[in-house]
């Protein structure tokens, strides 16, 4: 009867191991299969790996399999492609920084490269994908702006060129924006020339993008505060030069 119950507890516990793995299920599976497809050691298995990690959304470990086919296969043609996906994989990460430094690494490496088109758009999205509100520092924005000009200047004919020229005009409409809201601001405080200053940038920097009725009429009331002002001013020290008790001569004394 004892050793019954013995087999019985041994028999629940398997079935709860089993239960167990059963829940987690699928995951650490496919963990293991790719972790065994990365032992195998051969470019192929290493890039497909990393794709299927990708897939999944476990970027991180896409990192690792295109690491390790680049490291160690460098001259197969495939390590060209694992380049790119781990620019790609810290990308889908949200690790900007990562894959600006992955993917300007490949652009240096392979300057002629078939594939530099989408590497240097994606180089420009790492710095779009930082880009802030327009009461913030705009410094992602202009960045994102500088490869997307690049881009178009250097492969015109690209369809990435296309998607890039939708992106700069974003890029210059916020850039626009910034410019104008800090003119307002300082318009708002009275620093005329500061406003107008902002305003002239606009106005020359970023036409057809909407802004130019407003920044007109701003351009137009700012400059006439100004002359204002001056106006006001020179009166008041004519006003306190007159006020002035004359200067007697050496003859009046």
């Amino acid at each position: 009867m004892k050793h019954t119950s013995t087999i019985h507890r041994r028999a629940v516990l398997a079935f709860l191991i089993i239960l167990t793995v059963g829940i987690s299920g699928c995951a650490w599976w496919k963990d293991f299969w790719s972790r065994k497809q990365m032992a195998k050691g051969t470019p192929e298995a290493l890039y497909q790996a990393g794709v299927t990690a990708y897939q999944e959304g476990r970027y991180k470990r896409a990192v690792e399999y295109f690491t390790r086919l680049k490291e160690e296969n460098p001259l197969h043609p495939m390590a060209l492609q694992a380049e790119i996906g781990i620019g790609d994989a810290h990308f889908s990460d949200e690790a900007y920084a990562e894959a600006e430094l992955a993917y300007t690494d490949f652009i240096n490496l392979h300057p002629t490269n078939e594939n530099n088109p989408y590497v240097h758009y994606q180089l420009g999205m790492c710095h779009y994908k930082q880009t802030t509100t327009i009461d913030r520092d705009q410094a992602a924005t202009v960045k994102a702006a500088r490869e997307f000009e690049r881009l178009i200047a250097r492969y015109p004919n690209s369809k990435f060129a296309f998607m890039a020229e939708q992106k700069l005009r974003e890029c210059r409409q916020k850039l626009a924006e910034r410019e104008f809201y800090v003119g307002e601001f300082y318009f708002k405080q009275g620093k005329y020339t500061a406003a107008l200053k902002r305003f002239q940038t606009v106005a020359k920097n970023y036409p057809n993008l909407g802004l130019d009725y407003k920044v007109k009429i701003y351009l137009a009331e700012t400059q006439k505060r100004i002359e204002k002002e001056k106006a006001q001013k020179e009166k008041e020290e004519k006003k306190a030069a007159a006020a002035k008790p004359p200067v007697k001569t050496e003859a009046a004394r």
